[in-house]
């Protein structure tokens, strides 16, 4: 990551992110957000410059974006934040934090957060904009799409398929070979023992749908 960084965002991830980009060594040059109430505030000595808007001048080959939109639920957001900044091409560098273990040959998709504890192992391929949380993990040969969130603890054994823009929540672990479905919410806790349709939301211990 050699350009200096954007964070777009001013809450709680932004938070992480930005201790993790300070630990990368990487120069950040403000916050982002579109609450007026927070133009102008430090977070971690950091100001928040003000919105989006001051994007318009910038030239995407001299500056770098950094994605802090989080999720508890739907990934829509977040998505179209990512998806706004590259179609005027914006640059959203990996963000790895220096604890998270990941193996030589896994494929790491533009804007994918890697944050403290998390890890990824051979075979596993992560979509772009996708947020592997703290200590969440990835075993081998996973296949995790596009704008896809890991809440913190989440375990993916072998072989686990994720559809684009599903949240994994807190805590949550997948058997091996199941595959999950795009613009799914799987709940904090659940033990998912079974494939999940697109678009469902899957909870409990052993996991079951309860809406699609």
């Amino acid at each position: 990551m050699s350009l200096p960084v954007f964070i777009l965002g001013a809450g709680g991830h932004a938070r992480v992110l930005l201790d993790c980009l300070r630990l990368s060594g990487v120069q950040v040059l403000g916050l982002l957000d579109a609450d007026p109430a927070k133009h102008g505030l430090e977070i971690l000595g950091t100001r928040v410059l003000g919105g989006e808007d001051l994007l318009e001048s910038c030239d995407p080959g001299t500056v770098a974006l950094v994605n802090a939109v989080g999720s508890v639920k739907s990934m829509e957001v977040r998505a179209a934040v990512y998806e706004r900044f590259a179609s005027r091409g914006f640059n959203f560098p990996v963000v790895r934090h220096p604890s998270a273990v990941v193996a030589e040959d896994a494929a790491i998709g533009a804007g994918v957060h890697l944050l403290a504890g998390s890890v990824v192992i051979t075979g596993s391929e992560i979509g772009e904009n996708t947020i592997v949380n703290t200590k969440a993990s990835v075993d081998h040969d996973g296949r995790i799409g596009a704008h896809v969130h890991l809440a913190p603890g989440v375990t993916l054994s072998g072989g686990v398929r994720v559809g684009e823009r599903t949240h994994i929540g807190t805590g949550a672990s997948v058997v091996q070979f199941v595959t999950i479905g795009s613009r799914c919410l799987v709940a904090a806790g659940a033990v998912v023992v079974a494939d999940v349709p697109d678009q469902a939301w899957a909870m409990g211990v052993p996991a079951r749908v309860v809406n699609s």
